[in-house]
């Protein structure tokens, strides 16, 4: 492995470690949400830099599906939000415990 690739290593790891502290520590849904969006870009940095230095491993390919994705998840967590505040007027995640059916 070269030094560059153990640069973006380095990066994703501390992208990963920073979005596991935002799930595990914020208890708003809001910057839950944002937790998991650089979690996952934590991975598409692992797979882009990976796709970089390993041939025909299509790396690229599944970072784009995964942006993709990731659109999707943060349109369908914002519509859950919006209707929860509209409900609720709060969107503090330890309210929304009592919601278990």
């Amino acid at each position: 492995m070269s030094n560059e690739l153990i640069d973006f290593v380095i990066v994703s790891v501390a992208l990963l470690a920073i979005g596991i502290y935002g799930l595990s520590v914020k208890r708003n849904f809001i910057r839950m949400l944002f937790a998991v969006e650089i979690v996952i870009n934590a991975a598409n940095l692992n797979l882009v830099a990976f796709a970089r230095f390993l041939p025909h491993s299509g790396g690229q390919t599944f970072a784009l599906f995964s942006i993709a994705i990731a659109a999707a998840e943060v349109a369908v967590g914002l519509a859950l939000i919006i209707v929860a505040y509209r409900m609720y007027k709060n969107i503090d995640v330890a309210d929304f415990r009592s919601l278990k059916g």
